[in-house]
């Protein structure tokens, strides 16, 4: 099966941007826990034993692999998936 490396795009620092707004939602999410509120954002982490998010992006992305390597992905899941026959996408040409 191949493979292939993606280069650093506007896409993918599109992607960073959220994934950081993601990663302050969590941080604010911490906070309403009265008992670590006082903690720095690792030791909330710790404390209420939940991985950063960034950990969590890696660990699916194994099991993902893992998937494929193994040939784990049920085969009569595609049936179900259609391409589209439009190339137009959200307008952006």
């Amino acid at each position: 099966m191949p493979f292939r490396i993606c280069k650093l795009s506007a896409e993918s620092l599109h992607k960073v941007k959220e994934l950081k707004k993601l990663e302050k939602v969590q941080m604010r999410a911490t906070k309403i826990v009265i008992t670590v509120k006082r903690l720095r954002y690792m030791g909330r982490l710790v404390r209420l034993n939940l991985p950063t998010l960034k950990y969590r992006r890696i660990q699916g992305d194994m099991i993902e692999v893992y998937k494929i390597l193994t040939n784990r992905y049920d085969i009569d899941v595609n049936l179900h998936l259609q391409q589209l026959q439009s190339t137009v996408t959200r307008g952006h040409n």
